[in-house]
């Protein structure tokens, strides 16, 4: 047998085929099949599917009306938070746009009481994310509620609180919150609802005003103006006979709606990274990372669609292998299986957590050898042994301004949105072998990659961070190496304490074991002489060793 391909051939992505060269088995999980052209094809021109796939997506879901309301600016030079509290309010009513459905469903095979727990869950995630972005926004165009219902000329509700005066709280008109909340069939839902806005917008400095108690009286969102429920309700997509069709469609516009949020969020990231503000920094990046928590969420819901109405409207919008259509196969078109990869802002959004690694020499202070040398790594290293204290008499690498926990708490913070991208991705992977089957997961490996392959490919990447990577190995070899720390000492001392407690319940025993006459102790014992013999040695070391091991390993490291 020749071998027909060349080391150019190899290279080339647009001419590999799964067929054609055989399988490899990933290092990581070594019963996975990869293909080779995967193993040696840039991952960004994998998941490119075709224009006329990604242009159908976007009608579907009604993506460029939804743009042009997520970039109008309202208030432009008062409020920069619009372009990411907007979008955020939008998925919040498209939440209230399912409820509503679920609960006007006629189906009677549909599971309604999981549907409704379900987006109970995911309006209080949104919710809780919502009131982190807006803790510290004092520029949020908003109305003062008043004592007094005369005041309010707008439809309103007052609440009365023992020991004070009534709180005549503004009430959004457009919203589907208070239609819920008065509709008998969902008073339950709405009520629980009302009481989370409450209780979430609690740390913020305003409330929404759709319906909650709003007890501490505190001024009120122009929610309505902003959020334009109507134009949002106005974007449902809803195909006669397929019952499952607003289910699809509203959980990517769901998802769409929060990777604006995530583009934002990450935007600011950088800019506060720039400015040397790592604590603001920290705090954003933390919420990028439950942005990605909240998607996973939001997708899992796919799983309760009734299988069989599913398949049919699956059908109908071409959610299939590029094989099935008729479609070019090349690996330029990948990703028809997987329908979140036709999304650009996905694509996006998951380029600007990968490249979150550029903003770490800022981060630390230190440039990046470009000759490929340990100097951010080490410098990363002696950051996360000093806990971002200070302790040299001269700051090393000129970095005075790195030494400040907030500095880990970013870094930290970056790792974290990793895990949860590709969390992400592999949860989507075994969403399509739960939803479509595993022949969907594997396509046709005669003709095409599969869009399974490139999703795996995307959590099997290296690390995005590789110096924050090689640093905490280096530090945990360092510490697994220390002389002064006694490998196991705690799970010795749990084996001592255990054996103490067993001996107090049964002293019988331990009477009728000395009285066989042996002079050896047993195993047992000789286990628990051990162990205490290594605490007691632990505890001294523990005593004197406040940054000596610090000063050890900086002189190692020549800092």
């Amino acid at each position: 047998m020749t071998m027909a391909h060349n080391r150019s051939d190899v290279m080339d992505p647009r001419r590999l085929k799964t067929g054609t060269l055989g399988g490899v088995h990933c290092a990581l999980f070594p019963g996975t099949p990869l293909s080779v052209s995967l193993a040696n094809c840039d991952i960004d021109a994998l998941v490119q599917p075709s224009p006329a796939q990604v242009e159908g997506y976007e009608l579907y879901l009604h993506l460029p009306e939804l743009r042009r309301l997520w970039q109008t600016r309202l208030y432009p030079e008062v409020w920069p938070n619009e372009r990411i509290v907007k979008p955020a309010l939008h998925g919040l009513e498209m939440v209230f746009r399912m409820i509503s459905s679920v609960l006007c469903d006629t189906r009677p095979y549909i599971d309604g009481d999981e549907w409704l727990r379900r987006l109970e869950s995911l309006a209080n995630m949104q919710l809780e994310l919502l009131s982190c972005i807006v803790e510290r926004d004092q520029e949020a165009p908003t109305i003062k509620p008043s004592s007094h219902v005369g005041a309010e000329s707008s439809p309103h509700v007052v609440w009365h609180k023992s020991g004070s005066r009534a709180v005549v709280s503004r009430l959004s008109q457009e919203s589907l919150l208070p239609r819920l909340a008065a509709w008998r069939t969902a008073q339950s839902v709405g009520a629980r609802l009302q009481i989370a806005i409450e209780s979430h917008m609690a740390r913020a400095p305003f409330t929404l005003g759709l319906g909650e108690p709003n007890l501490t009286g505190k001024p009120v969102l122009e929610y309505d103006k902003i959020c334009t429920p109507l134009e949002i309700y106005a974007c449902r997509q809803s195909a006669m006979g397929h019952p499952e069709d607003h289910t699809l469609s509203t959980v990517h516009q769901i998802m769409e709606a929060w990777l604006e949020v995530a583009q934002g969020l990450l935007e600011t990231v950088e800019e506060k990274v720039k400015a040397s503000n790592s604590e603001a920094a920290a705090k954003i990046c933390w919420l990028v990372e439950r942005v990605w928590k909240l998607l996973i969420s939001n997708m899992d819901l796919l799983q309760i669609m009734d299988p069989d109405d599913f398949m049919q409207l699956k059908h109908e919008l071409a959610i299939n292998t590029s094989s099935q259509l008729g479609v070019d196969t090349s690996v330029e078109h990948i990703g028809a299986g997987a329908y979140c990869l036709r999304s650009t802002m996905l694509r996006k959004v998951t380029k600007g957590c990968k490249e979150l690694r550029h903003l770490v020499p800022k981060v630390v202070g230190v440039e990046a050898d470009p000759k490929g040398g340990p100097r951010l790594q080490e410098a990363v290293m002696d950051l996360f042994h000093s806990h971002g204290m200070c302790t040299h008499a001269v700051a090393p690498y000129s970095r005075q301004m790195a030494y400040h926990s907030s500095t880990i708490h970013l870094l930290q913070a970056f790792q974290a949105v990793e895990a949860a991208v590709r969390q992400f991705y592999f949860s989507y992977q075994q969403l399509v072998i739960a939803v479509m089957g595993s022949g969907e997961y594997k396509g046709s490996l005669q003709t095409e990659i599969s869009a399974a392959d490139a999703l795996s490919q995307i959590y099997f990447e290296p690390p995005y961070f590789p110096s924050l990577d090689g640093a905490k190995t280096f530090l945990g070899n360092y510490w697994n190496h220390n002389p002064e720390l006694e490998e196991g000492a705690i799970m010795k001392q749990l084996v001592v304490e255990k054996a103490s407690r067993e001996r107090t319940r049964n002293p019988s025993s331990i009477i009728s074991s000395n009285s066989g006459g042996s002079n050896k102790d047993t195993d047992e014992d000789m286990a628990s002489k051990e162990s205490l013999g290594s605490l007691e040695k632990k505890q001294s070391v523990d005593g004197g060793m406040s940054y000596k091991h610090l000063h050890i390993y900086q002189g190692a490291m020549g800092a």
